[in-house]
């Protein structure tokens, strides 16, 4: 039975199925190999994508902007001093107004209550790019970029060191769909949300996934395949940062660290990096690193994503 996703929200990885993910995942493959091979289809010509960011971005903001460009439709910017929210207008309001307006709303957003509410009173796809829950743009960018590697997730050992953050829950959800282990290894009060790993290890069972939790950050062995790790501070955490450098100090991804794992290990991280922090520049740029490739890969699952819930037609 073919998968259908058009009209569909994107709030998280764990609302859709194994199915569906891998879906995306081969969307993306091949509409990436279209476009790297001067084959560019225009399937979102005359569309608008209204995108609402709250926060900061560079990698979000410009994957975006540009996927909708090269599939032929355009992107409206709002930060959060653009739309009358800041004078009091409700979420709900907004999202009937921009219904009428574009053809889908991506938002960058502090709350995931907010990304709910968009997506509850919307009558057009919603896109979470970042809440305070998950990031599951970034979490289908990894899977994909894993994908593309290794053309498969058997025997896929992910291991993370940091703080257990959106990121980690979205990996949680991740893996849990398609398969293989997650081991993530943060200090005792940075440990992701037990509500997520619930979720995640119960979804595991049912695809041969192991999601674990533990403290120690020298787990790493020759069997681990992916060691990952993002920032110790997010934004809205900057009064933690010394504290927070401080508790996480041996959650370092390094050299030390890396020599001990598989000789083709690949090394990812989200970005923005934090360099001398939660990773190393000689690692970060060294030759197991696939971060850029990762980066890129952000315009390509997101090109996917907005063909796959925005299109006119089902598009295979």
């Amino acid at each position: 039975m073919a998968v259908n996703l058009k009209a569909r929200c994107f709030l998280s990885l764990n609302d859709f199925s194994s199915e569906e993910i891998r879906h995306l995942l081969e969307a993306t493959r091949v509409l990436k190999q279209q476009f790297k091979t001067g084959n560019k289809p225009l399937a979102l010509k005359g569309k608008s994508l209204g995108m609402i960011f709250q926060k900061a971005s560079t990698r979000t903001r410009v994957s975006f902007e540009v996927a909708m460009y090269q599939l032929g439709g355009q992107a409206l910017y709002f930060s959060a001093n653009d739309l009358q929210l800041k004078r009091g207008e409700t979420i709900a309001d907004t999202a009937r107004v921009l219904s009428r307006y574009v053809d889908g709303l991506i938002a960058r957003v502090y709350a995931h209550n907010d990304i709910l509410d968009l997506a509850q009173y919307a009558t057009i796809p919603v896109i979470n790019a970042l809440s305070d829950y998950n990031h599951p743009c970034q979490g289908l960018t990894d899977l994909f970029t894993i994908y593309e590697k290794k053309k498969t997730f058997k025997d896929l050992k992910i291991a993370y060191l940091g703080d257990g953050n959106n990121v980690v829950h979205s990996l949680i959800f991740g893996v849990a769909k398609v398969g293989g282990t997650l081991r993530v290894a943060t200090p005792a009060g940075y440990e992701p949300n037990p509500d997520v790993v619930k979720l995640g290890q119960d979804e595991a069972k049912k695809n041969d996934a192991r999601i674990e939790i533990m403290t120690d950050p020298f787990f790493n062995d020759t069997a681990t395949t992916e060691i990952y790790t993002d920032v110790w501070t997010s934004m809205g955490q900057e009064a933690e940062q010394k504290k927070r450098v401080r508790d996480l100090k041996d959650y370092q991804v390094n050299q030390e660290l890396v020599k001990n794992a598989k000789p083709d290990v690949l090394i990812m991280h989200c970005l923005p990096a934090h360099r001398g922090e939660e990773i190393t520049g000689e690692v970060i740029d060294g030759p197991n690193s696939i971060v850029w490739d990762q980066a890129e890969n952000r315009l390509h699952t997101q090109k996917a994503l907005l063909v796959q819930l925005m299109k006119e037609k089902n598009v295979e």
